[in-house]
C-alpha cells in the first residue's frame, strides 16, 4: 500500500527535524551576542600582518567580531620604489589612495562554459595610475598588482572586499606571486581557480 506524502506529514512519524527551532534560537542568541560586538573598532583592535600580499593593516574583520557583516576592510601598506604581490579574488573590491602616488595593473579575466567553467586571463595588463585621494575599481576575479612609483615615501591603500561572497559559497582568493617583502613561508597558488583545489604539484 502506497502512504502519500500527506498522510505521512500528519502521522508524526517522519517527523524528526527540529531545523527550524533551532534556526529560531539561533537567530534570537545572534540578536543578544550582536549587541555586545564592537561597534568601534580602536587602532589597538587593528592588527598588522606581514601577509603574502605585502604588509597590511586589518581595520575590519570577521575575526575581531563587530557589528559589520558585509565587508572586510584593510590597509596595504607599499614601500618606496616596491610593489605588493599579484593576486585575485573573486568579490569585487574598491581601494582608496590614503597616501602616496602609483599605478595598478589588471589583469582581465576571460571564461568560458559548457559543461563546466574554463577559466583564462589576459596576457597583457591595463595599466591605472594613481595618487593620493583616487579611489580604485577592481572587477571581479581580475588579477591585481599594485605599485609604488615613489622612490623615497611610501604609499597606503585601503583594500575594500564584499564579505557575503565567502557566505555565498564563492570564497575564491588566491595569491598568484608573493609580495617581495614577505618573508613568510606560504606558497602561493593554495586553490584555483573557480572550485578547484590546491593546485601546487607537492599535494
Amino acid at each position: 500500500m502506497t502512504t502519500h506524502e500527506r498522510d505521512r506529514a500528519h502521522s508524526g512519524a517522519d517527523q524528526n527535524s527540529e531545523w527550524y527551532k533551532e534556526e529560531l534560537e539561533d537567530s534570537a542568541e545572534f540578536r543578544k551576542s550582536y549587541r555586545n560586538r564592537l561597534s568601534v573598532v580602536k587602532p589597538k583592535d587593528m592588527p598588522f600582518e606581514n601577509s603574502p600580499d605585502g604588509l597590511i593593516k586589518h581595520l575590519v574583520h570577521e575575526k575581531q567580531d563587530t557589528t559589520e557583516n558585509c565587508v572586510e576592510a584593510y590597509m596595504q601598506f607599499i614601500k618606496p620604489g616596491s610593489h605588493t604581490g599579484k593576486r585575485r579574488i573573486l568579490a569585487e573590491q574598491i581601494l582608496f589612495v590614503a597616501e602616496g602616488t602609483g599605478y595598478d595593473l589588471h589583469w582581465d579575466v576571460e571564461f568560458e562554459v559548457d559543461t563546466e567553467f574554463h577559466w583564462s586571463w589576459k596576457e597583457e595588463p591595463r595599466k591605472f595610475e594613481w595618487e593620493r585621494g583616487d579611489f580604485i575599481f577592481v572587477p571581479a576575479y581580475c588579477i591585481q598588482q599594485h605599485f609604488n612609483s615613489d622612490p623615497e615615501n611610501e604609499a597606503r591603500l585601503i583594500v575594500i572586499t564584499n564579505r557575503i561572497f565567502k557566505a555565498m559559497g564563492l570564497n575564491w582568493l588566491e595569491q598568484i606571486e608573493n609580495s617581495p617583502d614577505y618573508d613568510g613561508d606560504l606558497e602561493p597558488m593554495l586553490a584555483g581557480p573557480g572550485w578547484f583545489p590546491d593546485t601546487r604539484e607537492d599535494r
